[in-house]
C-alpha cells in the first residue's frame, strides 16, 4: 500500500508560515532579551578553599539550568560571569571585587571569603545584592554595625559560632538517647589559628561551662599540619571521652582520620568540624573515614527536596560516580534560586528595590529556609535561635557510615543513627 499525501493547501501553508514566523520571534526575542549576570568569584587554585568553590559553582550551574529552561526571569536568562579570586589573601580578595563591581553585574555570589572585611569594603559603594556563605560572626557584626554602607550584603548560613555553641547540646541528646555512652565527659579541643576556628573554639568553650561536658585540654596546630603524630600523642596522653578536631580543611582531615584509625584513643568519639564535607576527604581517607562524625551549619538536606537536589546534581556531574560535596553544593544552587524569586517582582537593575525585596524574602530551599528580616541579614540558625525547623537553618551533623556521609542529627532530618565507630569496641 502506498503511503497517502496530503496536498500543502494554502490555508495549510499559511498557518505553518505564521507558526515559524511566531517560533523565530520567540526564541529572537530570548536571544535578544538583556541577560541577568550574577559574579561569581571563585577560586580555582590556592592550598584551600578550592573544593568548596568548585562545589558552590556546579550547584549555581544546576539553578542557572533549570531556571533558564523554564523562560528565565520574565524572559531574561540568568548569565554566570566566573572571576577567580584568592582568598588567601586581602588584596586579591580585594582586587575581585573591584572587577565584580567594574563589571556591572546584576548581584555577587560567593561561596565564602576568608578575610571578609576587604570583601566589603571593595563593594561598599556598588549596591548590587552581595550574597554570601561567609559563615563569620565578624560578617554579621559589620552589616549590623553599618546597614548603611553594607545594607545590600546577605549572608545566606548562621555564624560559626553555632559550630561551638551546638556541640555540647549535640553530645548530650546523642548521650540521652542511649546509643552512645561516653567513656568520660572530657572534651579535648585540637585548634587550628586563623580566626574562624578561634571563634568556634571560644564559643564550645563557653557552651561546655553549662553543659554536662568539660574542657580537658586545648592543643593549638598550624596549617598546613605537617605531622599528625604529636598531636595523636597528645590525644591519647589526655584521654578525653571526645575529640573536637576544630579544623576545615579535608586533606589535613583525611591524614589525620588514616592516621587515628591506625592507632586510635579506644572508646573516643571523635568530631572532625566540617571538612569532611568536601569530597576530598572520603576520597582520601578511604575505609579510614568510617565512624568519624562532623559537621556543619550550612548543608544539604536529605527531605524529600533535599533528596531531589541531590538526586539532579549526581546525574549532572556525577553520573559515573563520585563524592558529592554537601554544604556548598546546596549554597550555590539555592542562592541563585532565591535572587530569581526575588527579581520577579523586582527590577533587577534596580539594585534599591532588589534589596528591599530580599529582605522581606522568605525562602525555603534546599539547604533550609531563608529570611533576611534582621540586622545582621542572615537567616535563623535551627535549635538554637529558632524552635521551629521550617524558620531556620538545621545544623546538620553527619556520620561516616559504610563509606557514606549519613544525617544523624536532628532527629528530623535523620537518615540513620548512631553507630559505635570501629574503635570505640577496642
Amino acid at each position: 500500500m502506498k503511503p497517502q499525501r496530503h496536498p500543502l493547501t494554502r490555508r495549510a501553508l499559511g498557518l505553518t508560515c505564521i507558526a515559524a514566523a511566531a517560533w523565530l520571534s520567540t526564541t529572537g526575542a530570548w536571544a535578544q532579551a538583556k541577560p541577568i549576570v550574577i559574579g561569581l568569584p571563585i577560586a580555582q587554585s590556592g592550598p584551600a578553599g578550592v573544593a568548596d568553590h568548585a562545589d558552590y559553582l556546579n550547584g549555581a550551574k544546576l539553578a542557572t539550568k533549570e531556571i533558564n529552561a523554564a523562560g528565565g526571569v520574565n524572559g531574561r536568562p540568568i548569565e554566570l560571569k566566573v572571576f577567580d579570586i584568592d582568598i588567601m589573601t586581602p588584596e586579591g580578595t580585594q582586587a575581585t571585587f573591584r572587577k565584580m563591581a567594574d563589571a556591572k553585574v546584576q548581584a555577587i555570589a560567593s561561596p565564602f571569603v576568608l578575610i571578609p572585611t576587604p570583601a566589603m569594603e571593595a563593594v561598599s559603594r556598588y549596591k548590587a545584592p552581595y550574597l554570601h556563605g561567609n559563615t563569620q560572626q565578624a560578617s554579621l557584626d559589620l552589616v549590623k554595625a553599618n546597614p548603611a554602607k553594607y545594607g545590600h550584603i546577605f549572608q545566606i548560613d548562621p555564624s560559626e559560632t553555632f559550630y561551638g555553641a551546638g556541640l555540647p547540646a549535640f553530645l548530650e541528646q546523642l548521650q540521652t538517647s542511649g546509643s552512645w555512652k561516653p567513656t568520660n565527659n572530657k572534651v579535648h579541643i585540637i585548634r587550628e589559628q586563623i580566626a574562624y576556628t578561634q571563634t568556634i573554639s571560644k564559643a564550645a568553650e563557653e557552651a561546655l561551662k553549662s553543659s554536662k561536658f568539660e574542657l580537658a585540654k586545648i592543643t593549638d596546630i598550624q596549617f598546613p599540619v605537617q605531622d599528625w603524630g604529636p598531636v595523636l600523642q597528645d590525644i591519647r596522653k589526655t584521654g578525653a571521652g571526645v575529640v573536637m578536631v576544630n579544623h576545615w580543611v579535608a586533606a589535613e582531615l583525611a591524614a589525620f582520620a588514616k592516621q587515628f584509625a591506625a592507632n586510635p584513643l579506644p572508646g573516643a568519639l571523635v568530631y572532625l568540624q566540617y571538612g569532611p564535607s568536601q569530597p576530598e576527604f572520603l576520597n582520601l581517607a578511604g575505609k579510614a573515614a568510617e565512624g568519624f562524625i562532623w559537621g556543619t551549619v550550612y548543608g544539604a538536606y536529605a527531605d524529600k527536596q533535599g533528596q531531589a537536589f541531590r538526586d539532579a546534581y549526581r546525574k549532572e556531574y556525577l553520573s559515573k560516580g563520585g563524592v558529592m560535596g554537601l554544604v556548598y553544593t546546596g549554597g550555590g544552587y539555592d542562592t541563585v534560586k532565591l535572587l530569581a524569586q526575588n527579581w520577579k517582582s523586582a527590577d533587577p537593575d534596580n539594585f534599591e528595590a532588589v534589596n528591599a525585596g530580599l529582605r522581606k524574602l522568605t525562602y525555603r530551599g534546599v539547604n533550609g529556609f531563608y529570611r533576611f528580616d534582621n540586622p545582621q541579614q542572615a537567616p535563623k540558625h535551627y535549635p538554637m535561635e529558632v524552635k521551629d525547623q521550617e524558620q531556620g537553618i538545621a545544623h546538620l551533623f553527619f556520620q561516616v557510615q559504610n563509606g557514606e556521609h549519613k544525617i544523624i542529627a536532628p532527629g528530623t532530618l535523620k537518615q540513620a543513627s548512631f553507630k559505635p565507630a570501629p574503635w570505640m569496641s577496642k
